[in-house]
């Protein structure tokens, strides 16, 4: 694994969009390890962050002026906060995830030195397996759910600003997961749980995960890059543990080792996929705001390979994943066990 690089002494006061959340508050605590000056903005006021020394804005990034105040006197921003989800109404993943990225860029230009985005690999994926793909991949021309597509907008927004009054990068993260995810392991555990999971495709598909603290080191040395060499200004970078996984195997593996039964029963893509566009239609012609338990969208990403090559942000920034697979497993079971026991 790599070791943890020290950052440049220019990075002084930052400020965190989303700072409460999974990847946000993964970067602040490596910030506060670093001695740097931090600052959050999002709906609440956070008494742990505060407690931290962490200063607090409350407020929406979609409001320009408390952008204006959550930037001043800042030398770089990490812009996490985001729409996410597979399911909703396109103007509200329009309003934050564009919108309020162009909200952080005008609050940036010509008064922050740095702005590194969190984007996703969802910006790439065309319906086809990605095996090794690495950033000259297109961007698609049609999409299966309505965040992909306001990601890609956010993403060209925050690298075609950059060089006009801030230097900008993108990190693209797959699959991110740790102790403290709310999203994705404990969805996947609860849909086992109630015999709602099932294996889809032929079982053969590689994926890229990643440990939510080497995220957290890859924008740290985005904005490290942008503060020296600046070889990475105006990019975007695929970030992952390295080495993609077997989903199913690697899923019925944390299942064994949570107590949680292993999932064999299976579905052929085709019917998942039938399955999700059905869905899609009547939740729609219903007008039901709750996600579908089946889409199109998650039938591709289930049954097809998607991992990519960290070649360029291992050669630009640096970047080595600090936690393996294993030692991430075993923190992130560890952390889901104590959460069963302090329940009880």
């Amino acid at each position: 694994m790599g070791r943890r690089k020290t950052l440049d002494t220019s990075i002084k006061t930052v400020l965190v969009t989303g700072g409460n959340g999974f990847v946000g508050r993964a970067i602040v605590s490596l910030l506060l390890d670093e001695g740097v000056s931090c600052r959050v903005i999002g709906r609440n006021f956070y008494p742990e962050l505060h407690a931290l020394g962490v200063e607090c804005f409350v407020g929406n990034i979609t409001d320009a002026k408390i952008m204006r105040r959550a930037t001043a006197g800042v030398d770089t921003v990490f812009h996490i906060a985001a729409l996410a989800g597979i399911w909703g109404c396109w103007q509200d993943y329009y309003q934050t995830n564009v919108l309020g990225t162009r909200n952080v860029i005008e609050a940036c230009r010509d008064r922050v030195e740095r702005l590194v985005y969190t984007s996703t690999p969802s910006v790439v994926f065309d319906r086809c397996s990605i095996e090794g793909g690495d950033e000259s991949l297109p961007y698609p021309s049609s999409f299966l759910c309505h965040y992909a597509k306001s990601k890609v907008l956010a993403e060209k927004d925050i690298l075609q600003v950059n060089g006009k009054g801030v230097l900008t990068c993108a990190i693209r993260p797959h699959l991110v997961w740790g102790p403290g995810d709310p999203h994705l392991i404990p969805r996947l555990i609860a849909s086992r749980l109630e015999k709602r999971l099932k294996i889809i495709g032929k079982k053969d598909n590689l994926v890229d995960i990643s440990y939510v603290d080497n995220v957290a080191y890859a924008h740290l040395l985005a904005a490290n890059n942008l503060a020296t060499s600046k070889s990475g200004a105006g990019k975007p970078y695929f970030v992952s543990q390295g080495t993609p996984v077997n989903l199913w195997d690697w899923l019925n593996d944390l299942f064994c080792r949570l107590g949680v039964p292993e999932i064999h029963s299976s579905v052929s893509f085709p019917l998942a996929y039938s399955v999700g566009a059905c869905c899609e239609a009547w939740y729609t012609l219903s007008q039901r705001k709750e996600e579908p338990p089946m889409t199109r969208f998650v039938a591709e990403q289930l049954a097809k390979s998607h991992y990519f090559s960290i070649a360029n942000a291992q050669k630009d920034l640096g970047y080595a994943p600090v936690v393996s697979t294993e030692e991430g497993v075993t923190r992130l079971v560890a952390s889901l066990e104590k959460d069963k026991k302090d329940v009880v």
